[in-house]
Formats: structure tokens, C-alpha cells, sequence
């Protein structure tokens, strides 16, 4: 029988190895600072976007938010490319979504209204990430499909 404050160190040495990012080699991997947003950047037009990586947090989404920062996002990031599905179930605020292949492009622009639990399915089945930000956000910034951020420099700004 192995006592417990040693199983439990060796747990926790297991879990840090587990998460070391350096152990990691996938191309689309961003790193981030704690507590500092890190920045889309378009070139003429930047967003600060929270993270969407796993999938709790992908679930949750914006759910529950009554309010966002004109220029503030989440950017969802996916394990392999794939067709795109959303929904807003408790979601308040009126978005707009962007979904983007594994280069950074932009290819479709959908609009998402509050509460709405049809989902919205991308036409492509391509798609590396996802961008939802306040409705109009993308027009307003002139964006449009074929407009590119480099997935390497989302960073903290």
C-alpha cells in the first residue's frame, strides 16, 4: 500500500507533466498570460479574446453574459478542422461569429441572436477556430471572408 501524501505527490507530478506545454508539438497551440487577454490582430482591426480550448469552456461560451466590451471576443479553438455548430441557450447578448480555417482565414460570417437554440452550421467542414463577438463587430471593422489573422501571433498584447 502506498501512503497517501506519497500517491498524491506523485498525482500531482503526473498532472504537471501532463499539462507542460513544452511537452506539447501541435502547430495551433497559443499561450497565454493569467489574467491578460490575449489580442486577435487583423491588422486594421484587433479584438481581445478570451479562450475557448477545452470543452467545458467551449460549452459555456458566452452564456450568461449581459454585457461585452465593444472590441473583447472568444476565440474557440479546436483540436482538428471540422464543420462549425452553435447555438445561443442562455446566451443574452446579440453576436456575430467568424469561422476561420487553420491559417487564420476567414471564411464564413453568421449572425447569432440571443437565446436562439437552432444551431448554426458552417457551410465548410475546414474550420480550425472560431471568433464570436458582438453583433455587427465584423462589419463595423470591415472584415470579410478571405481576411486573415496569423493563428501563431494571437499573444498577449
Amino acid at each position: 500500500m502506498i501512503p497517501v501524501r506519497s500517491h498524491t505527490l506523485s498525482l500531482l507530478l503526473l498532472c504537471a507533466l501532463a499539462i507542460n506545454p513544452a511537452c506539447d508539438s501541435d502547430s495551433h497551440k497559443i499561450e497565454v498570460q493569467e489574467n491578460v487577454l490575449p489580442v486577435v490582430d487583423f491588422g486594421h482591426a484587433r479584438v481581445s479574446v478570451e479562450l475557448a480550448v477545452d470543452q467545458a469552456t467551449q460549452a459555456k461560451g458566452l452564456m450568461f453574459r449581459k454585457s461585452m466590451p465593444e472590441d473583447q471576443g472568444m476565440l474557440f479553438i479546436f483540436d482538428r478542422p471540422k464543420q462549425m455548430s452553435f447555438w445561443m441557450r442562455n446566451t443574452h447578448l446579440p453576436l456575430d461569429i467568424g469561422f476561420f480555417t487553420a491559417d487564420g482565414v476567414l471564411r464564413e460570417i453568421y449572425p447569432l441572436y440571443p437565446h436562439d437554440e437552432n444551431s448554426r452550421k458552417s457551410i465548410r467542414f475546414d474550420l480550425l477556430y472560431a471568433l464570436e463577438t458582438n453583433q455587427g463587430w465584423f462589419e463595423r471593422h470591415g472584415l470579410k471572408p478571405g481576411d486573415k489573422f496569423d493563428p501563431m501571433s494571437v499573444r498577449n498584447p
